[in-house]
């Protein structure tokens, strides 16, 4: 069973997209904030996908990526971004940090599984 991280600061978000995520068969865990994220994956959490919301309070989506790929065990990890935000700048800057997409909120269940799909192996 593969492992989906969801990081976002809205518990609605983290409450549908989780159910969307187990609903499909995928192990899921969740964090509120970047931080919370970074001491997870500190511990030991090396999930098969990171889907991370971009506006969070603290450290945003962007900077959580750059810290994500500075742990050698997660380097290679995909990386979505999940987020009201649309604009190509931000969309480069999630790609030059590392991301391996963007999906824009709200994103449908069948939207989110088939972008999933593609960068989960």
């Amino acid at each position: 069973m593969k492992t989906i991280f969801l990081v976002d600061d809205s518990a609605t978000v983290l409450i549908s997209t989780s159910s969307i995520l187990s609903k499909a068969g995928y192990q899921v865990e969740k964090a509120a904030s970047a931080e919370e994220a970074m001491t997870k994956f500190k511990s030991g959490l090396k999930p098969d996908l990171l889907i991370t919301d971009l506006n969070m309070p603290g450290m945003n989506g962007i900077d959580l990526i750059k810290q994500v790929k500075l742990i050698p065990t997660l380097r290679f990890m995909p990386i979505l971004l999940l987020t009201t935000e649309s604009q190509q700048a931000k969309r480069a800057d999630a790609k030059a940090a590392g991301a391996s997409g963007w999906l824009v909120k709200p994103a449908t269940a069948d939207e989110l599984l088939s972008t999933i799909k593609l960068v989960i192996k």
